[in-house]
């Protein structure tokens, strides 16, 4: 990858992470509060859904920036002569080398086989707003997919200190959750954030798409 292709990335990505940070933190908040034991209205129901949004943005930029560089860097390098039935398992390991998690192993592979398919539909490379459209049925669908690990992490992260479920161990706490509330709480808050997460796929992806177009093509012009 050359040096404006290099920029183009670490900005367009960073201004991805913040954007969607921006927009989506209040609905991830009450997501999570959603899946909480407690309850959703003992957990905090609507009340403080804006709190800690700005800090979470700026540091959402560089956590981006270097997902996205990383991607497109390990994506470019994966590529080299590569068969179009091998590529979805090249996003896999270009996703995890920039984010290890088992969202980003579904959405990324998906996001860019379904970009393929329309360019192959339309005959031209997808616009940046279809490239979001990907990006929302991507994330959508990677959010189910993965929403009982989610629901485990959330069980994890607010147990109490010293029991089972605080040690950690996610397929013990799926596991618990189960037991005591069978699929529907595996399943728990799965169409907010199916909503939530197409949502920002469309904002992250397409911010993303049309940043580093645009950062491309001023590169293209400057003498």
């Amino acid at each position: 990858m050359d040096a404006p292709g290099f920029m183009a990335s670490l900005v367009a990505g960073g201004v991805a992470g913040a954007s969607v940070d921006l927009i989506l933190f209040p609905l991830d908040t009450i997501k999570t509060r959603l899946q909480s034991p407690q309850g959703f209205n003992k957990a905090g129901g609507f009340r403080g859904i804006y709190a800690g949004v700005p800090s979470i943005a700026v540091g959402s930029f560089p956590n981006a920036a270097m997902f996205f560089l990383t991607y497109e860097y390990v994506k470019c390098l994966l590529h080299a002569d590569s068969a179009p039935h091998v590529r979805p398992v090249k996003h896999m390991l270009a996703a995890s080398a920039g984010e290890v998690i088992p969202f980003s192993l579904v959405q990324f592979p998906l996001w860019e086989s379904l970009k393929a398919l329309w360019s192959w539909r339309r005959g031209h490379v997808v616009d940046s707003w279809q490239s979001a459209v990907c990006g929302a049925f991507a994330g959508g669908f990677a959010a189910a997919v993965t929403t009982p690990l989610d629901v485990a992490k959330t069980r994890i992260m607010l147990a109490k200190a010293g029991s089972s479920t605080a040690d950690g161990n996610v397929l013990s706490a799926m596991h618990g959750v189960w037991r005591s509330q069978g699929l529907a709480g595996l399943f728990a808050g799965v169409f907010p954030r199916m909503a939530a997460i197409s949502l920002g796929g469309f904002i992250f992806l397409g911010a993303y798409d049309q940043t580093r177009s645009l950062l491309l093509e001023v590169g293209r012009k400057s003498p």
